[in-house]
């Protein structure tokens, strides 16, 4: 089995494709694993272990949890965008705050 996914004895050229190609793949493949699973859920709904008395109880996904999200996301992104303009340096590196010295060159 190790030989088969090495592709040889050891680790070499033919190694490095496949997992370079499975690295690029999976995620594909996980996509398309959660639209599958959105479009199940959906078709037939999911199960509460409790159970659901009658269908008023059920809270519909688009208004509610639409909406949750869009605020959610537009805090987030304003919150980077807060940081990036008014304290840009807040995360950057502290060598990069040292005066540079004309005279030393780094070594070559």
């Amino acid at each position: 089995l190790l030989k088969w996914i090495w592709g040889g004895f050891a680790v070499g050229n033919p190694t490095l494709q496949r997992f370079y190609v499975f690295h690029f793949c999976l995620p594909f493949a996980l996509a398309g694993m959660a639209g599958i699973h959105l479009y199940l859920l959906h078709e037939t709904g999911s199960n509460n272990p409790l159970g659901l008395k009658s269908g008023s109880e059920m809270v519909p996904f688009h208004p509610l949890y639409t909406s949750k999200d869009i605020v959610g996301v537009t805090l987030f992104l304003g919150s980077l965008l807060g940081i990036t303009c008014f304290y840009p340096t807040l995360l950057s590196d502290p060598a990069n705050f040292l005066p540079a010295n004309p005279l030393v060159t780094p070594t070559h």
